[in-house]
This record gives structure tokens, sequence and C-alpha cells, in this order.
């Protein structure tokens, strides 16, 4: 099995790509630890969320997400609610779905250094 954050997120205007189906969504989830498929008037999306330590720390946080997401071309809904809760939404925009590219971007926020970020219990989870 590859690793999918070895891999390198293809353009979103590649002619040939096309949302996933559920069924593949559902075989790739269990390679990205932590992330729950959510089904959205229709549209497939990746989804987690954290407990920061404090509203600066989600911010670096977001900071983090944004460096990968900038080399890989391909951008989260980042969400901070209250002062304390992230969440991350991915999803392919372009084709209304996901796409492999999206479980690449879950597999490499899932390799960034978080956990002097998150509140004690959430890296418990993690």
């Amino acid at each position: 099995m590859d690793d999918l954050a070895a891999k390198k997120c293809i353009p979103c205007n590649a002619k040939d790509l096309q949302p996933m189906t559920e069924e593949t969504a559902h075989s790739l989830i269990s390679r990205v630890e932590g992330w729950k498929l959510r089904n959205e008037g229709g549209v497939l999306k990746l989804n987690q969320s954290w407990k920061v330590k404090s509203f600066t720390k989600g911010l670096e946080l977001f900071q983090l997400v944004a460096e990968v997401a900038e080399a890989e071309g391909h951008h989260p809904d980042l969400h901070l609610v209250g002062w304390n809760n992230v969440t991350i939404e991915i999803w392919t925009h372009a084709v209304g779905g996901l796409t492999e590219n999206d479980f690449i971007l879950a597999a490499k926020i899932n390799g960034l250094p978080l956990h002097g970020l998150l509140r004690r219990k959430d890296i418990l989870r993690h």
C-alpha cells in the first residue's frame, strides 16, 4: 500500500479529475487516522476537529496547515470557533467532492508537529 503522505497533489484543473465514489472514500478513510467522512448535501468531505491550548495556538496550527496546503496547491477550509475549537474540512471544490488529493493533504496534516498546540486530552486522542 502506498504512503499517501509521500504523494503529491495533482492540479485540480486536470480534465480527467472526477470525485471519487463513496465506496472508494470508505476504503481510504482508515489511511488517515482521526479524519471522518461527512456527506454534506450530497458532497463528501473529510473533517477533523481539535481543541487547542489557546486562540493563538489555533492560529499557529492554521499556519502549519497553510504551509502544507500552499506547497501542495490544495487548500482546506479552516474554522476556529470560540477560542480553542479548530475544525478542518477538506474536499476538492473544483469537482464537488473528494479526490485522492484530499486524502494526501489529510495524511500530510497528520504528519505535522501539532502536539505542542493541542490540549492534553486531544493529544491522547490523536
